[in-house]
């Protein structure tokens, strides 16, 4: 099964990663743990080019690409072949991060960003998403406490509230698209709360407890 979380910056997402990949071990089940960008060494480079802080001139295309290919390699280097070995995956961002965060840069370009997910996934989606949802407000928040100081932020995490306001608005329209898929966690309350809702849905795809 191949299961994705996202969420705008702050949202908690790596805790319930961390946290969800623990209840899956606890069950038997082998699991891969992985991110976007950087789940290959590969992307490892890439990502520092895409979140470097300085790098507030690179152009919304070149974006649009480095993100595909990261992900190209990641798919054909880890995720696909951890599917084929019967493993889960679970996946810190997918190509719903791509649709919202670059489509806020490419107004116009959704068809071609639609394109290019679906060309470089070679037929790999995830089975469930699950999206943490809280306001940007809160996300910043967040992100201000665990990075006292401006300059250890990456270069979305040091965007406009009204960028994160967008992103957070994006990823509710593709939740509200693609029903079947995501999940809508309120990731206001508590990690432990998070974590239960989580569980509760992931639950019955789950075998009895050893």
């Amino acid at each position: 099964m191949f299961i994705s979380f996202e969420g705008i910056d702050g949202c908690g997402k790596s805790t319930q990663v961390s946290r969800f990949a623990a209840t899956l071990r606890s069950r038997g089940i082998r699991v891969l743990v992985t991110r976007e960008p950087g789940g290959t060494k590969i992307g490892k480079g890439i990502r520092d080019i895409l979140l470097r802080a300085e790098n507030i001139h690179l152009a919304p295309l070149a974006e649009l690409f480095l993100y595909a290919a990261d992900r190209a390699q990641h798919v054909a280097e880890v995720i696909r072949p951890a599917l084929e070995a019967k493993k889960w995956v679970v996946c810190d961002r997918f190509f719903d991060a791509t649709t919202v965060y670059q489509g806020l840069s490419l107004e116009g370009y959704d068809r071609l960003i639609e394109a290019v997910n679906r060309e470089i996934t070679l037929g790999c989606q995830p089975d469930l998403t699950f999206l943490l949802d809280c306001p940007a407000e809160v996300g910043l928040e967040r992100i201000a406490t665990r990075h006292r100081r401006r300059k250890d932020r990456d270069r979305f995490e040091r965007k406009a509230l009204d960028f994160h306001i967008k992103v957070r608005y994006g990823y509710l329209t593709l939740a509200n698209r693609y029903k079947d898929r995501f999940r809508i966690i309120d990731s206001t309350v508590a990690a432990d709360r998070v974590e239960k809702r989580i569980r509760e849905i992931i639950d019955p795809y789950l075998p009895s407890k050893p």
